[in-house]
Order: C-alpha cells, then structure tokens, then sequence
C-alpha cells in the first residue's frame, strides 16, 4: 500500500489536532495507491473508540465513487497508545478488502502502521511512503 507524503503528514495533523479522542476517516485511491483522504467526525468524541457520523459516511463514499476512486482503507489514531489493533479495532473490522490504517500519538512519538483484518486474523500490510504513480 503506497501512502503519500502529502496525506501521511495530514494524518497526522489530525490525530494531534483531535487528540486526546480517536481521529477517523477514509482514505481512497486506485491500485493499492492512496490519493485521496477523507476525515470524519468521530461522533463518539472518545479517546478510546470512534463511530463516523453517518452522513459524512454516505456523503464520503458519494463524493468519491464521483471522483473515480475506491475506499481501499479507513483510519483512526490511537493518541496514547501503539499502533495496532485493539481488542475492539479487531471485533469491529467489518469489511476484510479495505486497510486499516492506525496513527499513533503515544509518548510523543508518530507512528502509523497498516492492517488487513479478516475473521479476526490480524496481517500487517506494508506501508510504502512515496509519490503517486497514477495519472489522476
């Protein structure tokens, strides 16, 4: 999966302007590239749980779909622990095709990883930071 600069550093600055609760969204793209991000309102407002607002959730997948792009994975951060998946993270992963991308805060230290979730087994997959290969 190849994140771009350009969104890595936006998610980032989401987590830390969200923090201490979870930061969320979707992020799109074509080809295992991600182009585009999409952040949500955690309407949770927890530090250790989140839930998109349903229609930001409908009006994302719209806005995309328009754009051409496919969601290939969702994100949210964890600010004061490591990144990778929760109890709960894993529980609730409901969609094994897309990644799940988690940003860690903890100790001051920025961190993100990517997982595929699939029937509770938890497979990193590789993040590549890099530019955008595709002519969009």
């Amino acid at each position: 999966m190849i994140l771009q600069p350009d969104i890595m550093e936006s998610l980032f600055t989401q987590a830390e302007y969200e923090a201490p609760i979870e930061a969320c969204g979707y992020l799109a793209g074509t080809d295992g590239q991600i182009t585009r991000h999409f952040p949500l309102t955690n309407i949770d407002g927890k530090e250790d749980h989140f839930s998109f607002d349903p229609q930001e959730q409908f009006a994302t997948l719209k806005a995309a779909r328009q754009e051409g792009l496919s969601i290939i994975g969702m994100y949210h951060s964890h600010p004061a622990s490591p990144a990778r998946p929760s109890p709960e993270d894993v529980r609730l992963a409901y969609d094994p095709t897309i990644v799940y991308i988690i940003i860690s805060l903890m100790n001051d230290t920025r961190t993100v990883r990517g997982f595929y979730i699939r029937k509770g087994e938890v497979v990193e997959e590789p993040l590549t930071i890099g530019e955008n290969t595709n002519d969009q």
